[in-house]
């Protein structure tokens, strides 16, 4: 496939130390080309790649100078940080899920999971979480994630906690029967607004492969249908609410925001 006929010009490659066998798999899966083993700042042909080395997948920005790549990391760096040091049920996302305010372990939908690190906050602090994210490249990512974090002794109890699953959420709320979620989270992507020199690169590149969720309003009224609990909605601070029914409360940081829509209180017992 020429990079004309892939709409995201994506292609999948590995490096000498990567999994050559799982990355022309995931090409195959994906439709895109395989390039085998080469290195992302000589590839030309190709704005970004899923690329496989010894730390895992990642989504690379190709050409001299790239920044690094992009994965759903939830042994080391940030997340890592979080297990370790994390701020509890005072994160503003637990705030939101309400974990405060029960002692039970909540079951949450993860609707839009993006790489996943608002999910890995709420399994460890407890919570069974399950992911939907329907961009493949994303959802490849994400797999990748979780089989590095389910071998590693720390991250294993919290990654199984983490139930990832195929297809869009969408569907599968509008096939839920009512409860089948005690709280739905939603962090969809919107269209971006800010000036573009303002933005990482390798952010702009994600956008590009994983466009944006131009069904939100869909999104929220199927969530609302389900949830038992609350649906929570994280936005850009100053950003509208998603199309629908106002929320109820909001809890605001310095850069986003999340929309509460509550149904009925959380149980308080253990």
């Amino acid at each position: 496939m020429s990079p004309q006929n892939n709409a995201h010009g994506l292609a999948v490659a590995c490096s000498p130390l990567g999994d050559a066998l799982a990355a022309r798999m995931l090409a195959e899966q994906l439709e895109v080309p395989f390039l085998g083993t080469v290195r992302p700042r000589d590839v030309r042909e190709y704005p970004v790649l899923l690329f496989a080395d010894e730390n895992g997948l990642g989504l690379q920005v190709t050409g001299k100078g790239a920044p690094g790549p992009v994965r759903a990391e939830f042994v080391t760096g940030k997340a890592g940080y979080r297990r370790d040091h994390g701020g509890g049920t005072g994160q503003m996302v637990a705030k939101a899920v309400g974990l405060q305010k029960t002692r039970q372990s909540l079951r949450v939908v993860d609707a839009t999971a993006g790489l996943g690190q608002d999910a890995f906050v709420l399994a460890s602090l407890g919570c069974q979480v399950t992911l939907f994210e329907r961009s493949p490249v994303v959802h490849a990512l994400l797999s990748d994630g979780l089989a590095r974090a389910a071998l590693n002794e720390q991250s294993a109890p919290l990654a199984a906690r983490m139930s990832l699953q195929p297809g869009n959420s969408i569907d599968w709320l509008r096939r839920a029967g009512e409860d089948a979620a005690d709280v739905i989270y939603l962090d969809p992507m919107f269209p971006h607004r800010e000036k573009s020199a303002l933005v990482k690169k390798e952010m702009q590149v994600f956008r590009t492969v994983v466009g944006d969720d131009d069904d939100s309003p869909e999104l929220l009224a199927a969530a609302l249908a389900v949830a038992t609990y609350r649906v929570v909605v994280k936005r850009p601070r100053k950003a509208e609410s998603v199309s629908g029914p106002e929320p109820a409360t909001r809890i605001e940081g310095k850069s986003s925001r999340y929309d509460i829509y509550p149904i009925r209180a959380l149980p308080t017992g253990s």
